[in-house]
């Protein structure tokens, strides 16, 4: 790669990771790698009375590894309990976590569209499998992390002991397909919002074979559910949360296994009507828009904060209390027209095709402004129901934190100086865990850099960096050249080094698989790992 150029590769933790890359391992799922001195020694390793800031920024997959390390009463696995660590987490992952944070939520996100559908006394059900359950919930919901009363939510086990999805690309999405066609006459929820996740989950793999696969797993429960909703007299609408694997390679024709900046389907199957294909849409929009469109159907208003509009041109004469809704997200389903590299239009999918051309429909935009994000960036899950559930836009959190490193304040941030004073006025040391990458959904390389020029100004003289690497929307190989230019970085402010390297896939869980959380716990404790020396 050309970056390689700017960046010393040399270093022994890089040409670690490299030999990792050889053995046959990638960024994703890299075993741990532990920097260890001229004994053979763990350096860098957590402490009693350390201090700690995990710099990532989205949240749900943060909180086990958190709380293992922060709970005194942890009990899923066994920990130190003698090491209390001063804690400091970039975004707020949870608010039963015993940790400071840095940038604090804004205020609640209220009159989401589940809350309106509740208020009003109409019952929702929620169905996905259990890898993207809390974006149907928590995301969707505007960042609420408990239900509304009169919400439901049924979670299929995605499948269990798979260390990889390539393994079963069909995911779960047979067994959601089939609850969902079980409860699309259940009197007691006339709205369901379900997600099918193959497309996004697998499509992070680089495995072409397997991610046809998920795409044709996810054409077919369209076409059950379809089926369903027609015999059934449901009104069907379909959209998808951002793009994946519409856009698989790079120009280069290396494999991209991140998301996109493409458009997204947004289709209106009305089969409580007589003539479905009577309505007509307008034919661009973006995710915001989702949200009002229910509601229009429903007859129910839109709330003031709602700034999306519905994409309903028309409404034949009905009455939208009889109407009972299905929104039906595949996770990950982007448009794009281009062949090359296009693994939807590779894969067969003939019933989304059949429903594209029959019924009304748009593309909606699910990246950059459109979704909080800055302009040109891609789409992502979190910003993806977020947007839909929320009917507005909300500038994400990695906005909030990139104008801070531009104006200044984040060099004035009350939580960091609060790790980084105690580590200095206690000698102890400071450890700056989180993602490295360019623009992960997780966080940003700058974030990093940002951290150590505070903790250059402010003189803290032990600071390890404890890197996570993850492929998804990287090149080939990425890691090892965002660690080169972390140590790069240390080197230029002669401060800090990086102690520890692990794939994300061990760190970021969120489906409460302790061994691949106690795997990163042990390695970030007790130095568990590869041994590299510095």
């Amino acid at each position: 790669m050309s970056e390689e150029k700017d960046v010393n590769m040399n270093i022994p933790m890089v040409k670690a990771i490299r030999q990792a890359y050889k053995e046959g391992q990638e960024d994703e799922a890299l075993e741990p790698l532990v920097a260890v001195d001229s004994g053979g020694r763990p350096i860098g390793r957590f402490q009693d009375g350390d201090s700690v800031i995990f710099y990532d920024i989205r949240g749900e997959r943060e909180i086990e590894i958190t709380e293992s390390l922060t709970n005194p009463y942890f009990d899923h696995f066994q920990t130190d309990k003698g090491i209390r660590l001063h804690f400091v987490t970039m975004i707020e992952y949870s608010s039963a976590l015993d940790v400071k944070v840095a940038f604090k939520p804004d205020r609640e996100i209220r009159n989401t569209l589940a809350e309106v559908i509740t208020r009003a006394g109409i019952k929702l059900l929620k169905i996905t499998e259990s890898e993207k359950a809390i974006h149907v919930g928590y995301f969707l919901n505007g960042k609420r992390e408990k239900k509304f009363p009169g919400e439901e939510m049924i979670v299929v086990p995605s499948p269990e002991g798979v260390a990889n999805y390539a393994l079963t690309p069909e995911m779960s999405a047979p067994e959601v397909a089939d609850e969902i066609c079980e409860n699309l006459d259940n009197p007691d929820f006339p709205v369901i919002v379900a997600n099918m996740s193959n497309v996004d989950v697998v499509g992070h793999i680089e495995d072409q074979q397997a991610v046809l696969k998920a795409v044709q797993a996810v054409d077919e429960a369209l076409g059950k559910v379809y089926e369903a909703c027609k015999q059934k007299g449901i009104t069907l609408l379909i959209t998808a949360d951002h793009g994946t694997v519409e856009e698989w390679l790079y120009p280069d024709g290396t494999v991209n296994t991140g998301h996109t900046k493409n458009p997204v389907p947004f289709v209106l199957a009305d089969f409580s009507e007589k003539n479905p294909s009577r309505w007509t849409l307008r034919e661009k929009g973006e995710l915001t828009d989702v949200a009002p469109t229910v509601l229009e159907l429903l007859g129910l208003f839109k709330p003031e904060e709602m700034i999306g509009s519905s994409l309903i041109e028309n409404f034949p004469e009905s009455d939208p209390s009889e109407r009972k809704i299905l929104l039906l997200i595949l996770d990950g389903w982007g448009m794009r027209k281009e062949e090359q590299g296009n693994l939807i239009q590779k894969a067969r999918t003939e019933s989304f095709d059949r429903i594209w051309a029959q019924f009304p429909h748009a593309e909606l935009a699910a990246a950059g402004e459109a979704v909080g994000m800055p302009s040109g960036t891609v789409g992502n899950s979190e910003a993806g129901h977020l947007h839909i559930g929320a009917g507005r836009r909300i500038f994400l959190d990695r906005v909030k934190i990139d104008n801070a490193i531009e104006d200044g304040t984040i060099f004035q941030n009350p939580a960091f100086h609060w790790a980084m004073e105690s580590a200095k006025e206690q000698d102890k040391a400071l450890h700056l865990l989180g993602i490295v990458s360019h623009y992960s959904s997780h966080g940003t390389i700058d974030h990093l850099f940002a951290l150590l020029r505070i903790a250059k100004n402010l003189d803290v003289k032990k600071v390890f960096v404890h890197a996570l690497l993850g492929r998804r929307g990287e090149r080939p190989e990425s890691g090892a050249i965002y660690v080169a230019k972390v140590a790069d970085m240390c080197q230029k402010l002669s401060l800090g080094e990086v102690a520890t390297v692990i794939g994300r896939f061990w760190a970021l869980d969120r489906e409460f698989n302790w061994d691949r959380v106690e795997k990163t716990y042990r390695a970030l404790i007790y130095g568990e790992g590869t041994p590299v020396p510095r």
